[in-house]
């Protein structure tokens, strides 16, 4: 299913809090979008719906920036490939392992190269200013735990 809204910065915090409140284990997000666009925003909005107190740092530096419960509810790691220059690097990541119980986040997915999971939620956002646009292409496994209608 694909899936477009319209929406401005104030709105962000409301849909990545109903994408992060259906989030389940093996889930992987994929957000694309230019520098700016938002997806730290929202990452950081479904991390904040799992029980996240407090701002996420932005994984720009560290590339992984792992989560677990207490800290949420559930076992999330939130990626930013941005700095991943070949495909070989993507190996000393271990992002499957994160899948075994857990949520991946993953922004600048573009550089997974041919690696990645055909189930995966895939986010593009596009816009400047205050106006944004989200298109979605909803997997099957997403189904009816889609949020945004």
């Amino acid at each position: 299913m694909n899936f477009t809204c319209s929406y401005n910065l104030t709105e962000a915090d409301r849909i990545g809090a109903a994408i992060g409140a259906a989030l389940m284990p093996g889930d992987v997000v994929l957000l694309s979008g230019d520098l700016g666009a938002g997806k730290t925003t929202l990452a950081r909005a479904m991390l904040k719906a799992r029980g996240l107190v407090g701002e996420a740092p932005s994984p720009t530096f560290a590339i992984v920036q792992p989560y677990a419960p207490p800290e949420v509810d559930l076992p999330i790691a939130h990626v930013d490939l941005y700095r991943i220059e070949e495909e070989d690097e993507l190996i000393e990541l271990g992002l499957d392992d994160y899948l075994y119980d857990g949520v991946l986040l993953i922004e600048w997915p573009e550089r997974l190269g041919s690696q990645g999971w055909p189930d995966a939620l895939s986010i593009t956002i596009s816009g400047s200013g205050d106006a944004r646009v989200l298109t979605a292409d909803v997997p099957t496994s997403w189904g009816s735990r889609w949020p945004l209608r």
